[in-house]
Formats: C-alpha cells, structure tokens, sequence
C-alpha cells in the first residue's frame, strides 16, 4: 500500500478513537442536591449554584452535561431579573433512575410528575419530607408557581443573613392541603438565609439540578 494511503488511514483511525472516547451524556437529566455547599442560601450567585449542581453530578458519574440549578433572581440596579425555567433546557429530564419528571418547561410547571419518590438526589436517593426526622422538603428556587422571579431570593443566592428566599416542597406536601403545600417549587418564603435559619422551615437549603443539554 503506497505511503499516503498509511497515512490517511492512520489518521482516520486515530480520528475515530478520539470520538471514542468522548464521554457520553448521562441519562440523568435531573436531581435534588444531597447537600448544601455549606452557607445556607448563600451559594455564590447562580454561578456558584450552577458549580454545586455540575460538581454532585459529575461526582455521580453523571458526566457529559451541563447542569444549572433552577433558580431565579431579582432584578437589581443594574442587572434584570432571571427566570428559573429560562435558565433548564428544554427538557425532557429524567431522574437518576430514569424516570420522566417532566417533557418541556410547559409541562413541568402545569403537570410534572414530581414526588417524594421521583425527586431523588444524584445518589439516587430519596430526601426527607414532611414526617421525616429531619425534614428537608424545602428546596430553594426564588421563583412563582410559572418559575418566574420573586423579590426573595436570599440577595440573589450571596448572603446567609437576614432576608427570605421562596422554597417548594419537593414530597408535594405541608400543613395543609393547600396548593401552595402541594407546589414544588413556590410554597413559601423562608425564615432567613442562613442553614439554621433554613431548618426551622424544614430545608437544608438543596437545589433541583437540570441538565441544559
């Protein structure tokens, strides 16, 4: 075989296993964080948010994606407000155990599927909920029942002093059988910003994680 022809072949061969080796995308699109970073509602901005989310997957071995947490923020003197369902994708997302939560954004703020035992964690586990010791049904979103910003949001996710951020129940459930104690992501504003402050609602200050891609 003429020199070139090696050449070209060699080349088309190590093309192919750099493709190989591309990491493939997880069938997770979707998790409840297992932890906060450590300050409550103070997560560093979105961007320190979105690290949180990225770092729990990858840790998972859910690699090949990127995730954003749902959050929203308010608007400042410089800055618009950010949507939470702007920032997720288009969908569909699935759990850790491959079960649909949602198709699209429409979907997922009228009809997703979400529950105590759909909500899982990276780890695939499920969280603590409302008769659970400790409660931790309280995920931190900022947001409207239509994933749209509200004024609390803990100064845009930076502070773990005074102050309130929106939270949703993640088991759909609350003191009573109200649609905001059955909505996951726009039940109630918080008693601060800080852990403890966050536990006194039942929270450990966790996020719901989507993969954009």
């Amino acid at each position: 075989m003429p020199a070139r022809h090696l050449l070209t072949l060699a080349a088309a061969l190590a093309t192919l296993a750099a493709c190989n080796t591309l990491p493939e995308k997880s069938p997770m699109s979707f998790f409840v964080t297992s932890a906060n970073p450590g300050k409550g509602a103070d997560l560093g901005g979105l961007a320190g948010a979105d690290a949180h989310c990225q770092s729990l997957a990858e840790a998972a071995g859910a690699r090949g994606r990127t995730w954003h947490a749902y959050l929203s923020t308010s608007a400042t003197t410089t800055t618009p407000a950010i949507d939470a369902r702007d920032r997720i994708g288009s969908g569909p997302w699935h759990n850790a155990k491959g079960v649909l939560v949602a198709h699209t954004v429409e979907d997922l703020h009228a009809a997703n599927r979400l529950t105590k035992q759909i909500a899982l964690t990276e780890k695939s586990e499920v969280i603590n909920g409302r008769g659970d010791t400790p409660n931790l049904h309280d995920v931190l979103t900022g947001s409207t029942v239509s994933g749209r910003a509200t004024e609390s949001t803990c100064q845009n996710w930076t502070t773990s002093g005074e102050g309130a951020a929106i939270v949703g129940h993640h088991d759909r459930t609350g003191l009573h059988d109200s649609a905001a104690a059955k909505s996951w992501n726009a039940s109630h504003p918080t008693r601060g910003c800080g852990l403890d402050a966050l536990k006194t609602t039942g929270g450990g200050g966790l996020l719901y994680c989507f993969a954009v891609d």
